[in-house]
């Protein structure tokens, strides 16, 4: 698969390294600019390259969206019609400013991002484990229920079943826990699944507590 990568921070370039090492292809980007994902690339390996954030956004079939909340208007509107869109934000007002809306709980960050870029299809994913987690914990080898589980929301299922089937590839357990605006809200800041390791039984029980 072609993806595209907008962020070369901890999610993103732990992510960039996770599915360059499955053997898709992947261009990455960042705010400052090609030349400054040199390092990156090369960790990465072969199929991985720099880019521009709209050559990444025009290159992914899919495209992962790993900077903070607060640039999210930032993103260019144009070359994200029908792609699959994998939030991996969370609101963090210290960091992203106040914002009303969600300081209200009338919506999701992840709805506020579908809203924006209204011609894709939004999963939120890879925002409820620490990256260094996430780069040292898959078992691609293991059976399921010995899986640390990754959560996942959307209001598109094939679009879900796409981010779960990477989210396999790298060893971990795909646990859906629903629409943008309920899963969603079951994923953000405050939550009880944000930052607690569990494997996929726990994270299933969790959900139906």
């Amino acid at each position: 698969m072609r993806i595209g990568i907008i962020g070369s921070g901890k999610v993103g370039g732990t992510l960039t390294k996770l599915f360059a090492g499955k053997g898709h292809e992947v261009a990455v980007a960042n705010s400052r600019g090609p030349d400054s994902l040199s390092g990156l690339v090369g960790e990465a390996g072969e199929g991985t390259h720099a880019a521009t954030v709209e050559e990444a956004i025009e290159f992914g079939e899919l495209v992962v969206v790993a900077v903070p909340l607060r640039a999210y208007r930032d993103l260019p509107r144009d070359g994200f019609a029908g792609k699959v869109v994998v939030d991996a934000n969370n609101y963090f007002p210290n960091r992203d400013g106040q914002i009303d809306t969600l300081d209200r709980d009338e919506t999701t960050s992840t709805e506020l991002l579908a809203e924006h870029l209204s011609d894709s299809r939004v999963v939120k994913a890879f925002n409820t484990m620490n990256f260094r987690t996430v780069a040292t914990e898959g078992r691609p080898d293991a059976p399921r229920a010995e899986r640390l589980a990754l959560f996942i929301a959307g209001d598109d299922e094939q679009a879900k079943r796409t981010v779960a089937g990477l989210i396999e590839q790298i060893g971990f357990a795909p646990v859906d826990t629903g629409s943008l605006s309920e899963g969603g809200r079951r994923q953000q800041p405050g939550s009880a699944l944000l930052n607690t390791p569990m494997l996929a039984p726990e994270a299933e029980s969790a959900l139906s507590e």
